[in-house]
């Protein structure tokens, strides 16, 4: 739990936002380099699970730690115990799925547009926290302005999908191998 008087102001967000943009570079490189056009087509359910899966621990990890400081002032208690664990999967799995359609049909790399999108929902679901659940009320946020939290907001989601996506492929990975070692386990067990 953070202390009572812990704020973020805009500049914490300017600073974290060039920050997190420099590791994303570096992400998006290393995840073009791995994931190439075609396999990228192949992970949309391992893209959809994962998503799910990280999502939901991320959900519940923050929503533990920021309860108080923070998730409290906009939404319902019950959100605490299980709420996030309701909207999250299901949502996130959803997001992962349009962006991997549209990512494929989209021009450019489709590593890179994927990246792209989840920038561009995290802005909007920004949008929708500033000025719908007016979260720049929060004690917390009082000293940041929108244009700070939108700008780190970008960069931020990039991070996450960057990992969703990095762990997805490793598992697929894992899937083909396991299945691939399975396969020649069975045929070396029958007798020739």
């Amino acid at each position: 739990m953070l202390p009572g008087y812990f704020q973020l102001r805009s500049e914490h967000f300017w600073v974290s936002s060039v920050l997190i943009a420099l590791v994303d570079a570096a992400l998006v490189l290393l995840l073009v380099w791995r994931i190439k056009p075609a396999h990228f087509r192949e992970l949309k359910w391992p893209l959809a699970g994962t998503a799910a899966i990280l999502w939901s621990i991320f959900g519940v990890v923050l929503g533990f730690t920021f309860w108080d400081s923070y998730y409290q002032y906009f939404f319902p208690a019950w959100f605490r115990y299980g709420g996030f664990l309701f909207l999250v999967p299901v949502s996130f799995a959803l997001f992962a799925l349009v962006f991997h359609w549209l990512a494929l049909r989209l021009p450019g790399i489709p590593v890179v547009t994927f990246c792209f999108l989840a920038g561009l929902e995290s802005v909007l679901a920004h949008l929708w926290g500033i000025y719908g659940l007016r979260i720049l009320e929060v004690p917390m946020l009082e000293n940041a302005s929108p244009i700070s939290v939108l700008v780190f907001s970008f960069p931020e989601y990039i991070f996450y999908w960057c990992v969703i996506l990095g762990a997805a492929a490793l598992f697929q990975k894992g899937w083909q191998w396991f299945r691939e070692g399975r396969r020649i386990t069975t045929r070396n067990s029958y007798p020739h």
